[in-house]
């Protein structure tokens, strides 16, 4: 089965957009490792002119949940974490994406275009699926330092995020 032709728009409703990031340093044993969701972003799939835009809300990133550490996350872990992401980590400038060409390979698509974070732009090149059921899904792992993004420390330091998180995508459209 083939995606519909025509412009699709995707977000919350029929998608998700997640970031992995994990923990390094001498006390990463009591940091977690995240799935944090993005709740408000929105996107565009153009199939007769392969394009793809997507914008997301940094204010909207919450935590999903944590593997790992010294002891579960709680309510107020999640609150810290939201409310650290918002002020010193991705600021308040919305995360873009807008592709310069889409290549479509029957089951497999090839995005690259610029993708916007923290106010800093670099290109990238995204590999998506296209499952028969109409899902495309796909992965990039990018370098917060590219896009000058301080890595984010607690204890002295001694425990800090990965420099390179994973931004997961994944959005249902039309088949026809």
């Amino acid at each position: 089965m083939t995606i519909q032709s025509g412009t699709h728009e995707v977000g919350p409703d029929n998608g998700s957009l997640k970031i992995k990031t994990g923990k390094e340093g001498a006390a990463a044993k009591a940091g977690h490792d995240l799935v944090l969701g993005v709740n408000s972003w929105s996107g565009s799939i153009d199939v007769e002119n392969g394009s793809v835009e997507l914008t997301a809300d940094p204010g909207s990133v919450e935590v999903e949940s944590g593997s790992g550490g010294a002891k579960p996350l709680s309510d107020k872990d999640k609150a810290d974490i939201k409310k650290s992401i918002s002020d010193k980590v991705l600021g308040s400038d919305q995360i873009s994406f807008k592709s310069s060409s889409v290549e479509n390979n029957g089951g497999q698509m090839k995005v690259a275009g610029d993708l916007s974070i923290a106010g800093n732009s670099n290109s990238v090149s995204i590999p998506l699926s296209v499952n028969d059921d109409g899902t495309v899904s796909g992965s990039l792992t990018v370098s917060q330092k590219d896009y000058g993004i301080k890595q984010f420390s607690a204890m002295f330091g001694a425990l800090k995020v990965k420099d390179q998180v994973e931004i997961l995508i994944e959005a249902k459209l039309p088949t026809g």
